[in-house]
């Protein structure tokens, strides 16, 4: 009797599809994850026991290094023509002379930390250069110059032009002396803020502290 040959089924899987797909996920994580700025100054800032997400957007962020120098930041992804309106508003109000590619330029500078006078110097700077320029600080520890004032004022206007509510985070090294923070603080109170966010790095709870009885309380709750 003749034996029945069963045909033979090829059993290998065709990756193709899958690798496609693969790449598009891949493609769109890179698109639309958003990376941190490097920041130009290196700040160890001090611990803290307490845990609070801060916003990183619709911000202004004050840094203060070891050497006391202030530095200002504006976090504003939605709506770039808010460092429009801020520079605008510097540009008139001290009399800087910038040109329009000059106050263009604003829009991607991470960080000023420069007198009025050198504001720009700093906008004429390449931005990837600007991360590895030596900024001198804004000046705030002279009370009839403290020109910190200024930089708050204007964000203060343009967010609130721009129906955007604004959150105020005050970023100090640890090694940082208070007079260079006093002087942060006026510049806040001088514009009635009186309301902001220290940034802080996490600590552990003491063991046996206050804070530490009222989270063990509260997990037994849960």
């Amino acid at each position: 009797m003749p034996s029945v040959k069963m045909p033979r089924k090829n059993t290998d899987t065709d990756m193709t599809p899958f690798v496609d797909i693969a790449f598009l996920i891949l493609s769109f994580f890179i698109m639309a994850t958003k990376f941190k700025p490097p920041e130009p100054v290196e700040i160890t800032t001090p611990g803290s026991v307490q845990s609070q997400k801060l916003p990183e957007n619709n911000a202004i962020l004050v840094t203060i290094d070891s050497s006391d120098k202030v530095y200002f930041t504006v976090l504003s992804e939605k709506k770039k023509e808010i460092y429009d309106d801020i520079i605008k508003a510097i540009n008139t109000s001290q009399n800087l002379g910038l040109s329009p590619a000059q106050m263009q330029k604003y829009r991607t500078t991470y960080m000023v930390g420069v007198p009025f006078a050198g504001v720009k110097q700093l906008l004429d700077t390449d931005t990837k250069a600007q991360e590895s320029l030596k900024q001198p600080g804004i000046p705030v520890k002279d009370t009839l110059n403290n020109q910190l004032v200024w930089w708050i004022r204007e964000a203060k206007a343009a967010f609130a032009n721009a129906g955007e509510k604004l959150n105020y985070l005050i970023k100090g090294d640890g090694k940082a002396k208070y007079p260079a923070f006093e002087a942060v603080i006026a510049a806040f109170k001088k514009n009635d803020i009186l309301k902001y966010n220290l940034v802080t790095s996490l600590d552990d709870v003491p063991s046996g502290s206050e804070l530490d009885r009222a989270n063990k309380a509260a997990k037994k709750t849960e």
